[in-house]
């Protein structure tokens, strides 16, 4: 009963989705060239909070447990296993406080209304799995850019996305190379839990009435700490709290 009403609920959702991004890709246009950064980066702030109400109307909810130890002016490093694109808006919309910018495959940077603006435009690094040289310059100067400006860095060192809630292992070589080029950072990890459930059917229907969970546990300072230690750390915590 439940698959066959995920069916005319995805349409909905879908066509909602697609006039979210279609809609918001004109209005970042006109925030980013009129009034800049700032401007753009509340349209962005508002974009992830209509695709989360897109969301809401599979039945589906989210909890987001935020951590109120999380210190302001100092660049921060959210780390989260990866389970489905939606992982994206809640992290944007409930951290914004801390202007939170992605590390991407370069795929992603253009096609995708709104999506592509933003990962070219809003302060994100797009990186190309193919070509190491490459990315590993991307993520030394998108680390610069955090360190400067005291923003968030967010980093899935899975890579790719869970299909079934069960992590991959962390791979960890950009989280490394983060950690030593600011090592004044704090590292938030983030597990996610039940945002797989959203595609259990593949991409049509959707799945309905999840609760998707997000838990942000307290920060862990980088400076002094044994770097492959502390990985193995972070990746405990988030892997441990997955049901």
């Amino acid at each position: 009963m439940a698959k066959i009403l995920a069916y005319p609920l995805s349409v909905i959702y879908y066509l909602c989705f697609g006039i979210v991004l279609l809609v918001f890709h004109v209005i970042q246009w006109i925030c980013l060239n009129l009034f800049g950064y700032e401007a753009h980066k509340k349209s962005v702030s508002i974009l992830n909070w209509f695709l989360m109400r897109c969301v809401n109307l599979l039945g589906n909810r989210y909890t987001f447990k935020m951590n109120e130890n999380i210190p302001d002016n100092v660049p921060v490093i959210i780390v989260a296993n990866h389970q489905s694109l939606h992982d994206i808006p809640p992290i944007i919309w409930h951290m914004r406080k801390y202007h939170p910018k992605f590390i991407s495959k370069i795929e992603l940077g253009k096609g995708i209304p709104s999506v592509s603006f933003n990962l070219r435009h809003g302060g994100s690094v797009l990186i190309d799995r193919k070509n190491s040289e490459q990315a590993l310059k991307a993520i030394k100067d998108f680390s610069l850019y955090i360190r400067n400006n005291n923003y968030a860095a967010v980093i899935f060192p899975e890579g790719t996305r869970s299909k079934n809630g069960k992590p991959k292992r962390f791979q960890i070589s950009g989280l490394k190379l983060m950690f030593q080029q600011i090592p004044e950072a704090v590292v938030v990890p983030i597990t996610i839990n039940n945002s797989w459930k959203l595609f259990k059917y593949g991409n049509f229907p959707l799945g309905i009435g999840n609760n998707i969970r997000f838990k942000v546990h307290d920060p862990i300072k980088i400076d002094g700490q044994d770097i492959n230690q502390l990985t193995k750390e972070i990746e405990s915590i988030i892997v441990n709290d997955i049901k």
